[in-house]
């Protein structure tokens, strides 16, 4: 849509589609409108009425992104938002659950003149509606006259409201237009024609899907909404009477919402995996921080910290009127109890984890987590924090890992080293790696480890490992194992000759 500076002062404006080749009317403003022209309507009709119409191709990826971003910004309304999935000649709808919300905007009479109220400042023309269903909403939001305005169109009684139902066109029902022109060829206009005829006669000759509309539309059937985003099961929201553009005032609200989120949490016994703020600006815009942390979090000062530092990244424009505190990921925290000294070391070793995965990305920041395999390059899994559980794995049918002399750098892959011992069952006496000769010293072993018979390869992963602790005459201290038995009988593979490996080195 053209800025309103591009167009000449008074002519009236369309957009236009291409629909089997002719450019038809999409949508259109008042003076349009006045001017006696429809959506729908041929450009060269609507020439032959205004000859000085102005008409401009429709963006149709712009004006749904224009929707998308509405339902965003209805989110401060409720949680429960999402843009109906087309947008027929220029006009698109959006859902809003208000189920325990109208309370907190004066009841349903407010929330609506104010939702209808701040559209109007925003340049939107908007006609809203209160139904029991979304069926009953989007009808007597698009059919009734009532609903222009900041009216509220839903009647308490419910036979009030069948009867405004029952005069509706059966357009309102949501169907395809060719079902529409078959009711209303067989006569039946109005949706109270519908009511008292026998289902079986109407799904034979018009389709199941005119008794689920009629269902849907009188809650006989759930027709639950799809939130835009996911709706987070803690959530707490704040409205200013002014607007608020300083950082300063933004961190106050924010850390009195956040002590309040957290009295929630511990009510409910779960902790914050991830606390996200949605700020709504006084030109409609709606920004959004987040953080995450590695382990549930409630401690409100730690989340704060974690949080705050973002303010200084966002623009507010000319002020916040809004702010909407939720944490989508949460995890049940069971509290506990722990000495002065461990509570503070824990609290910082935290704190650093969380800074880290805010500045690198939670994919960046690893943990260390035991993995049942006696293969020592398999022992040890490399997950990211995010996705790492809260306690230690163990292994072995929950028994704790056992404790092994490792060295503290153990190479990705064994390295093969020439190596020569007095027996063959005996550790080297001496071995070549990388270049370098080294005179074994002293050297303890064997451990030795089996091969996984389920991943057995003809390799040194597939046989029998002995593993030696050794030290060189310079005092360094290597780990080294021997592939394979020299006797064949347990390699798994009968015919080749052991080879040995340095896997790791030891401080």
């Amino acid at each position: 849509m053209p800025a309103a500076s591009d167009l000449p002062a008074e002519r009236a404006l369309v957009t236009t589609v291409a629909v089997n080749g002719r450019r038809l009317i999409d949508a259109l403003d008042h003076q349009a409108e006045q001017a006696g022209l429809r959506p729908g309507m041929p450009l060269a009709d609507a020439h032959a009425l205004v000859p000085d119409l102005v008409a401009r191709d429709a963006d149709l990826a712009a004006d749904r992104q224009c929707l998308e971003d509405l339902a965003d910004w209805c989110g401060r309304y409720a949680p429960w938002t999402a843009a109906e999935p087309g947008i027929v000649q220029g006009q698109g709808g959006i859902w809003i659950d208000v189920t325990g919300s109208t309370h907190l905007f004066g009841g349903p009479e407010a929330l609506l003149a104010d939702l209808l109220s701040r559209l109007r400042k925003s340049g939107f023309s908007a006609r809203a509606a209160l139904g029991p269903s979304p069926g009953a909403a989007w009808a007597l939001a698009r059919y009734t006259k009532e609903a222009a305005g900041p009216g509220l169109v839903f009647a308490e009684d419910g036979r009030a409201l069948r009867d405004r139902l029952a005069a509706l066109p059966v357009s309102a029902l949501r169907l395809d237009s060719e079902v529409v022109r078959l009711l209303e060829r067989f006569g039946l206009e109005r949706i109270g024609a519908l009511q008292g005829m026998a289902r079986g006669p109407l799904v034979a000759r018009f389709g199941r899907r005119l008794a689920l509309r009629l269902d849907q539309l009188y809650g006989r059937v759930e027709e639950p909404i799809s939130p835009r985003r996911p709706v987070a099961p803690q959530r707490t929201q704040l409205a200013f009477a002014e607007p608020m553009a300083t950082t300063e005032s933004l961190s106050a609200a924010l850390e009195r919402m956040i002590a309040t989120l957290c009295g929630d949490l511990e009510q409910a016994g779960e902790g914050a995996r991830r606390l996200e703020a949605a700020l709504w600006r006084v030109d409609g815009a709606v920004r959004r921080i987040g953080v995450g942390a590695h382990r549930p979090l409630r401690d409100a000062a730690q989340l704060a910290r974690l949080l705050l530092p973002h303010l200084d990244k966002l623009d507010v424009g000319f002020g916040i009127e809004t702010i909407v505190l939720s944490a989508p990921i949460t995890e049940p925290l069971a509290a506990r109890q722990q000495d002065a000294f461990d509570a503070e070391s824990d609290a910082a070793v935290d704190g650093l984890i969380d800074r880290l995965v805010d500045r690198l990305g939670s994919e960046n920041v690893l943990r260390a987590l035991p993995n049942p395999s006696a293969l020592p390059e398999r022992a040890e899994l490399q997950l990211a924090v995010g996705d790492a559980p809260v306690e230690a794995l163990t292994l072995f049918g929950g028994e704790p890992a056992p404790r092994r002399k490792r060295p503290i750098r153990l190479f990705t892959r064994p390295e093969p080293i020439e190596a020569v011992g007095l027996l063959p069952d005996q550790p080297p006496r001496q071995f070549n790696w990388r270049g370098g000769a080294h005179r074994v010293r002293r050297a303890e072993g064997p451990e030795r480890i089996a091969p996984e018979w389920w991943r057995a390869k003809p390799s040194a992963e597939g046989r029998t490992r002995d593993y030696y602790r050794v030290e060189d005459e310079q005092g360094r201290r290597f780990w080294v194992f021997r592939s394979g038995l020299y006797d064949g009988a347990a390699t798994g593979t009968g015919d080749a000759a052991p080879r040995w490996y340095l896997h790791g080195l030891f401080a």
